[in-house]
């Protein structure tokens, strides 16, 4: 019987409950040296002079410098489209752009002696205005770049634009899709040092090891032997650890300078001010139909905030059209997008990067769309979803789909939350005049994983006794890889999987991988596993023919009991621990004999999709909102453990609700961050959540031989706009038409005033 589909605990957690792991910061490097950032406290501002002699001369340092001291490259552009002008210095130069950048660095003996040191320089500044409305930003009336000559980073667009001639009803509404930050648990962490051999070892808390030495490789113009990079167990990224930033990167120049290891941890203030932000589009949505709930146009118009610095989020208004049509059947759509710089912390990749924006768009228009005919919006959807399929589907935005029923998910989730019953009870509540609000929302998804398709690196080694070591290219920074990874494994080979050791994160040790991101990783990683590892049985056959004395052809593997044999003769067999003492199995790195190789390579992304439906209770008084249930169904295809599915799920469904309730990075005119730790920054906790009701549904793709779909991003995705919705539908028959994220109490309250005032 298989392994896989079954609940099976994570291999981890004895470890990481126990010991606690071990994180860069744990790391016992020999004489090793603290890293210290003296950042601006302004958004825009001309570095006039820096004096750094005093803090040179206070004890316990070891270096003091400046951008113009450092010698070193920018930090590279993710893409090569941004202009070559917005490059971004390791340490500013000449000008800051956003409050938080780096200045000056310090290198001291220990945490505290540098930070004495820090505020002893002195930053001549000369105050530039601040540019924080995209808005603003976008009519290059003053410029962030001069050189440039534009505040403009990336442009997109559809083909075509919707045409809403002969649409009965049109619909449009500005959306706030608002920026958030990442606030992983374990905030960004680096350590470097420079070997016997001259190669440059980086420690660093990311997404994938190889990606990382790819950066360091460009930033020193080291050949990829000559730089080394281990990441240990990471506390938590989705996105804004994908790869180092550039505080990190030039560790290593600071080690070359000190002699010695040096070692950075940011503080949580230093993680809200400069870690990479996510969401931050404002969209302008306009949806048209008829009045029997036929929706026939639809258009997407996207206005992304980049930060002072384009990451990868000036992009992601790709995705977001990749995605535009979401669930529905609309062949008449368009889509613009439009990213600008600004005097704020650069934005990135966070948890879905540009796929919950595109959900959270159309369900909100899809919604407005049904408040304004009058129609249920359950009967709405119904009325636009595309038909079941199990093929390549192309959709009017020309994405191409795997398969899909978001019928059947919508159908599951509706009735495990009750529908029928929320709505009698929210109308009762109605007539009896009821202060507390009952809101009921809805959403239908679909999202992109592996939006690249592409391939992972993946090995399985026959060791000594017949056990197995797994290789992998993928990177777990909290989703249970080594568990799944080892039950993959335990499934191809019946190899216990508390046998299978798996390896990670290391570039000594893996010779390729990419990033851990995109909920790419069952899918590609995975599948390779699985690929590798019959790669290997079919290895081990042959071996086991020579001990059994028979053809190859005529030998098989009983997966149940690990064992080879004749078919049809099972009495005699063969076990693993036999076929690796023939082929000369040993412990030790380098010590397999028989290697499996994965050579399975993604043809095209797949689409999870799924139903969430959220119920909240408003304070019509306070304008505070609770919310009461969130019932979801996702479908990632086939699952390989239910428990690591849940535990992804249910994170996501946390994100999702927080950037619906709570969660928002605000600056004031000037660019001054107004929310720099958890006292004034809204992050969610398990007081303001329900326990998450989980609805089941598997449509196995055939994009891979698993039948895995992503599940990492999925719960993200379907939460924000449900819950949205649902606080919208809450104040729906007081006049409310619409409230931008997040539903704070203060929003809910001005909302209800404004609308009581007329």
């Amino acid at each position: 019987m298989s392994i896989l589909g079954h609940p099976v605990l994570r291999l981890e957690d004895p470890r990481f409950l126990t010991d606690g792991g071990t994180y860069v910061e744990d790391l016992a490097l020999e004489s090793c040296a603290v890293v210290h950032f003296v950042r601006s406290p302004l958004a825009h501002a001309r570095i006039v002079a820096i004096d750094t002699s005093a803090a040179a001369a206070s004890p316990g340092v070891l270096l003091v410098v400046t951008g113009d001291e450092l010698g070193l490259p920018p930090f590279p552009h993710i893409l090569p489209a941004y202009p070559e002008a917005m490059l971004r210095p390791l340490l500013a130069r000449g000008t800051v752009r956003f409050v938080g950048e780096p200045v000056v660095v310090i290198v001291a003996e220990d945490r505290y002696l540098a930070a004495d040191a820090a505020d002893l320089v002195e930053v001549d500044y000369e105050p530039l205005p601040a540019l924080v409305d995209p808005e603003e930003a976008r009519r290059d009336e003053l410029l962030l770049f001069p050189q440039a000559g534009t505040n403009v980073v990336f442009r997109a667009a559809s083909e075509g634009q919707a045409d809403f001639t002969g649409c009965e009803v049109v619909v449009t509404r500005r959306i706030v899709n608002q920026r958030i930050a990442g606030a992983p648990i374990e905030g960004r962490s680096g350590a470097a040092y420079w070997d016997e051999r001259g190669r440059l070892v980086h420690y660093s808390s990311c997404q994938g090891a190889h990606p990382a030495r790819g950066v360091l490789q460009k930033v020193y113009g080291l050949e990829a032997d000559q730089v080394r990079v281990v990441v240990p167990d990471v506390g938590g990224g989705f996105g804004s650890k994908a790869r180092p930033y550039p505080e990190e990167l030039l560790l290593g120049e600071l080690a070359r300078r000190a002699g010695r290891p040096v070692r950075w941890t940011e503080s949580r203030t230093e993680n809200m001010l400069a870690l990479g932000h996510g969401r931050g589009q404002r969209q302008t949505v306009t949806i048209g139909g008829s009045r029997d709930g036929r929706i026939t146009a639809y258009q997407l118009d996207v206005l992304q905030d980049s930060g002072a610095y384009p990451l990868i989020a000036a992009f992601l208004p790709m995705m977001t059209q990749r995605m535009l049509t979401g669930v529905y059947d609309l062949d008449n759509v368009g889509f613009s997008a439009v990213s600008v710089a600004t005097t704020t912390t650069p934005m990135t990749a966070f948890r879905g990067a540009g796929r919950p924006e595109a959900a959270a768009a159309i369900e909100r228009s899809v919604d407005l769309f049904a408040a304004e005919i009058g129609l249920d919006p359950t009967y709405v959807r119904r009325r636009n979803l595309m038909p079941p399929f199990d093929e390549p589907t192309t959709t009017g935005i020309g994405t191409v789909y795997d398969c899909g029923d978001f019928g059947r998910a919508l159908d599951r989730a509706l009735e495990a939350a009750g529908y029928e019953d929320l709505r009698a009870e929210q109308a009762q509540r109605r007539a009896a005049g009821d202060r507390l609000l009952l809101g009921i929302g809805l959403a239908v998804y679909v999202e992109i994983t592996a939006g690249a398709g592409g391939h992972e690196h993946g090995t399985v080694e026959l060791l000594a006794s017949g056990r197995a070591r797994l290789v992998t290219g993928s990177t777990p920074y909290g989703q249970g890889h080594v568990t799944a990874w080892a039950m993959v494994v335990a499934d191809r080979t019946g190899i216990p999987m508390e046998q299978v050791e798996v390896v990670h994160g290391d570039t000594d040790l893996v010779p390729a991988g990419g990033i851990t991101g995109g909920s790419r990783s069952a899918q590609v990683a995975g599948a390779g596993v699985a690929n590798a590892s019959t790669k290997l049985v079919d290895l081990a056959r042959a071996r086991a023919a020579d001990l059994l004395e028979a053809a190859v052809d005529d030998v098989v593997l009983d997966r149940d009991g690990g064992r080879f044999h004749v078919t049809g003769v099972p009495a005699k067999s063969v076990s693993w621990a036999d076929v690796a003492d023939v082929a000369g199995a040993v412990d030790g790195e380098g010590g397999a004999s028989l290697v499996g190789v994965n050579d399975f390579t993604a043809a095209q992304p797949t689409f999870p999709f799924g139903a969430h439906v959220a119920v909240v209770e408003v304070d019509r008084d306070t304008g505070h909102v609770r919310l009461l249930r969130l019932v979801a169904c996702d479908d990632a295809g086939t699952i390989l453990n239910p428990v690591l599915v849940d535990g992804q799920v249910h994170g996501g469904l946390g994100a999702g609700a927080a950037q619906a309730l709570l969660e928002e990075v605000r600056f004031d005119e000037d660019g001054n961050p107004l929310t720099t730790n958890f006292a004034d920054y809204g992050v969610i906790s398990a007081a303001e959540l329900p326990s998450f009701e989980r609805v089941p549904l598997e449509t196995p793709t055939w994009v891979n031989e698993l039948g895995a779909k992503g599940i990492g991003e999925s719960g993200t995705i379907g939460s924000t706009p449900a819950v949205q919705n649902a606080v919208v539908d809450a104040l729906a028959h007081l006049g409310v038409r619409h409230l931008d994220l997040p539903c704070t109490p203060e929003r809910v309250w001005a909302a209800l005033r404004e609308v009581e005032a007329g």
